[in-house]
């Protein structure tokens, strides 16, 4: 699936939380894409834990 189709899907679950439950839907519905996009990463090994947990300086020098 293409990264269009999931940025679509993604905005039509927003909308219709947004609309429906009120604007306090729409934070919690993109908070817990924002969780499940990590989560995703994470688990395809796009991204290490340590990552996350980084100073600026301590990536600038591991390049």
């Amino acid at each position: 699936m293409s990264m269009a189709v999931v940025g679509m899907i993604a905005g039509m679950a927003l909308g219709f939380a947004g609309y429906f439950g009120g604007f306090g839907a729409f934070l919690l519905v993109a908070a817990l894409g924002a969780v499940g996009f990590v989560v995703g990463r994470f688990l395809d090994g796009d991204l290490e834990l340590g990552d996350l947990f980084r100073t600026r300086d301590e990536r600038r020098d591991r390049r």
